[in-house]
């Protein structure tokens, strides 16, 4: 793209159950988007989208309210609550924009890094990454299993930007290639990196909260973690073909020492042991291994 072209840009906020924070947000993100029509970095025709991940609180009516009153709001919402990955992708494949920004609705992420990302885009860039430059507003358990995450990510041959969430621009040449991977299990942060169009990063500092309560807790930062590792590494399948391998070659061995020691009159064998336990454990291994394969 020309880096005197103004783009059209669209931000992708998704919501669940964020009617304590929601105004907040709203008013500071209708503040940066007037800012940056009013420096014409983008088109007067930009606008602010806000994903109903099927909140059961008054998220929706708030929703609702400012669509009514300001023509900069547009509103989505989904018929269930079917999680953070659905929700943003929902926002990407039905917004319309040049370029579309998707960022939660608590703010921690920096609003003012979205001047850098849409710069970045003029001048050529097709995704621009928010990374987080330090984590000190989360806590030391958090810190350490999302190290933990990205190292684990890394090994099984993910390719991922250590320190990203889901803060990210990304132009519709960007868009138009991630509708082509129909996955069902979707991890954007893994999912995006493979489009392979020219990137940047913007580095920015996460700050805290602006009101209510997380809703990624423990167990749903793992569930995202278990599925984009199985959904985009053949690692654990590999791991699945050797496993199987291993216990089918020990089994063998076992019933070669097994009939060895019936031969020679070794009374420490059980009568019965070998009959019984080493089949279980070569049929194992033969349906791990066909499992592996297959997958």
């Amino acid at each position: 793209m020309s880096a005197t072209r103004t783009p059209v840009l669209a931000i992708l906020v998704p919501c669940y159950n964020e009617e304590e924070v929601l105004p907040v947000s709203a008013a500071r993100l209708k503040e940066k988007l007037d800012s940056l029509k009013e420096r014409e970095l983008v088109d007067p025709a930009s606008r602010i989208y806000f994903i109903d991940d099927g909140s059961s609180d008054s998220t929706w009516r708030i929703i609702c309210d400012l669509v009514d009153g300001d023509a900069s709001f547009d509103g989505i919402k989904l018929t269930r609550n079917f999680g953070h990955q659905y929700a943003v992708y929902a926002g990407l494949m039905n917004a319309t924009g040049d370029a579309l920004i998707t960022i939660d609705a608590d703010l921690q992420d920096d609003i003012n890094a979205i001047d850098e990302m849409v710069i970045n885009y003029r001048n050529g860039d097709e995704i621009v990454y928010g990374v987080r430059d330090d984590r000190h507003t989360d806590g030391r358990f958090k810190r350490w299993t999302a190290t933990l995450h990205y190292w684990i990510a890394a090994r099984f041959g993910i390719e991922t930007i250590p320190n990203h969430a889901d803060f990210r621009l990304l132009s519709k040449q960007a868009i138009n290639v991630l509708a082509q991977y129909k996955e069902k299990n979707l991890y954007l942060r893994g999912m995006i990196p493979l489009i392979g169009l020219p990137s940047s990063k913007v580095y920015y500092a996460r700050g805290v909260r602006e009101a209510g309560e997380s809703k990624y807790g423990f167990r749903e930062m793992l569930a995202l973690s278990v599925q984009g590792i199985t959904s985009l590494s053949i690692m654990p399948l590999r791991f699945i073909a050797v496993l199987g391998f291993v216990v089918f070659i020990v089994s063998m061995g076992l019933g070669g020492w097994a009939l060895y020691a019936k031969l020679s009159g070794n009374s420490a064998l059980i009568d019965g042991w070998a009959s019984t336990v080493i089949p279980i454990y070569l049929l194992g291994g033969l349906q791990l291994l066909a499992i592996g394969v297959a997958g």
